[in-house]
């Protein structure tokens, strides 16, 4: 007998779930110092390209596999074709890794609620999230501290994030979203039309968008930009795949793609302005350089904004506290899209049903993230991983998945008359163009020249041990165990995952 295959209850809750994938801590924590860090202005042009001729392109191609196979990213490559089955364990092997360390940054945001009700980090938040906050070490080694105010707020990250699962795609998934992702929109829309009207704003925003032209030449900086959409648009490693498998059998596929899409792009260029017009006020207040208050990296944001919440005239301890809340629903949003990739695959994988599956893939990601991060060690090791695994693991799973299934299999024109079965706005010759021919060639090229540079220049001043082991030893990882599981044989790779559609039925 078929599996029954659960299914979002709406069109609407299929786009929120994939928004609220994408407007994640990606768009609000991320994007904005990518941006600053890789030529500021200069960095749109790269990464508007990149959106246009790979992100949204990849997008549509991972929802009609998805939602052509009906199974877990995994199995819905090997369908496609044996040589494409190591691709869909790659991309689930990458979403465990990201996991691991996109768990820590939420349980910040918790405590930040807390610090929220008191503006405990004071006048200088920079100093309070390294030092008393994190504590973090002043140089990469061995693990000397465990942070407890950190631990308790990550476990309950992990309790939330797996009864959420528990519950399901439609009573869980689509539930969730439907309240975090307005919920944060909203708050944040107040936050950066607070922080306009702050005085230094447009210092931080002439810091951010004035353009560096020469940075337009830098491989690297093309390769943030391709890792940046892949990313936040949460393709190239199968929460897309993942998740089309889930909509109904006449949904939009392009046309979700798109809102979904856009709205993303639209959060994250809100994120730049905001947290660079409170860096511009940071600037002004302390005469510092904005080069001095924008040099942390991926505390950006629990710099900047606790600064935007402290300058409230009312109310600043409550926005405060509604603020990191929403950051955290947003964030649980993606983590659960991330986390449901794998269990998807270790449900079609061994024939676990929802709950044993949540348990045991929620049980071992959680269990590593607990042991890593919430030390003095946790800050370091997250800023290495994040970046090689984005920029080289995720990058180079699209990369791989273009080449394979446009090229070898020649599957894009199935892909695309798939979409176009059941979407208003059609693609056609030049979605394969771009797809199939400009962007893996440009892809190819941008890893290339950045493997040459990176191997020039350990990352971010990292002793090269540390580079090696946390940086190149993520991606080299997921290759690895996506090459052991793509050659041991699936429980019944024929009726795994396949669905009984029933028509007229509203599931």
């Amino acid at each position: 007998m078929s599996l029954i295959r659960e299914q979002w209850g709406t069109r609407a809750g299929f786009i929120l779930a994939s928004a609220g994938s994408m407007i994640g801590l990606g768009s609000l924590w991320r994007f904005p110092y990518v941006a600053y860090d890789n030529g500021g202005g200069a960095f749109l042009i790269p990464y508007l390209i990149a959106l246009l001729t790979a992100g949204i392109p990849l997008l549509i191609m991972e929802y009609a596999i998805g939602h052509k196979t009906r199974t877990s990213a995994a199995l819905a490559f090997q369908r496609l074709g044996r040589a494409a089955a190591p691709i869909g364990w790659w991309q689930v092997a990458i979403c465990f890794v990201v996991a691991i360390y996109y768990a820590v940054i939420i349980a910040w945001a918790i405590r930040y609620i807390g610090f929220s009700v008191s503006l405990q980090w004071g006048g200088n938040p920079q100093r309070f999230l390294n030092e008393e906050f994190l504590r973090v070490a002043e140089q990469p080694g061995q693990i000397s501290t465990y942070v407890s105010g950190v631990l308790w707020p990550l476990v309950a990250v992990w309790i939330i994030t797996l009864g959420i699962l528990a519950l399901g795609v439609r009573r869980g998934i689509e539930t969730s979203n439907r309240i975090f992702v307005p919920l944060l929109v909203v708050l944040f829309g107040i936050l950066v039309v607070h922080s306009l009207t702050l005085e230094g704003a447009s210092i931080g925003l002439d810091a951010l968008f004035r353009p560096d032209w020469s940075a337009i030449g830098d491989p690297r900086v093309w390769l943030a930009a391709y890792g940046q959409t892949f990313f936040t648009l949460s393709v190239g490693f199968g929460i897309m795949v993942t998740y089309a498998s889930y909509a109904k059998s006449k949904a939009d596929l392009t046309g979700s793609a798109l809102v979904a899409a856009f709205s993303n792009a639209g959060v994250e260029i809100l994120a730049g302005i905001g947290v660079f017009a409170a860096l511009g006020f940071m600037s002004a207040t302390t005469t510092l350089p904005v080069d001095d208050v924008a040099s942390q990296g991926v505390g950006l944001a629990f710099v900047a904004f606790p600064q935007i919440i402290s300058q409230l005239p009312a109310g600043a301890h409550l926005f405060g506290v509604l603020f990191f809340l929403s950051l955290v629903l947003a964030g649980l949003a993606s983590l659960i899209s991330i986390v449901q990739v794998v269990v998807a695959a270790v449900q079609d994988r061994v024939g676990l049903s929802r709950v044993p599956a949540v348990l045991l893939v929620g049980g071992v990601i959680a269990a590593t993230s607990i042991a890593l991060f919430p030390t003095d060690q946790g800050l370091m090791i997250l800023d290495v991983v994040d970046h090689f695994i984005n920029d080289y693991g995720i990058v180079g799973a699209a990369l791989v998945s273009i080449v394979v299934v446009g090229w070898a299999m020649r599957r894009l024109p199935e892909m695309g008359a798939h979409a176009n079965a059941t979407s208003v706005l059609n693609v056609g010759w030049s979605w394969m163009i771009v797809l199939g021919a400009v962007t893996p060639l440009a892809l190819g090229w941008i890893v290339y020249e950045s493997v040459l540079a990176e191997a020039a220049d350990a990352y971010n001043g990292y002793p090269q041990w540390f580079v090696n082991l946390f940086g190149w030893g993520a991606p080299a990882a997921t290759i690895a165990v996506a090459l052991l599981l793509s050659i041991l044989p699936w429980r019944d790779p024929q009726r795994v995952g396949l669905i009984t559609f029933q028509k007229g039925r509203q599931r």
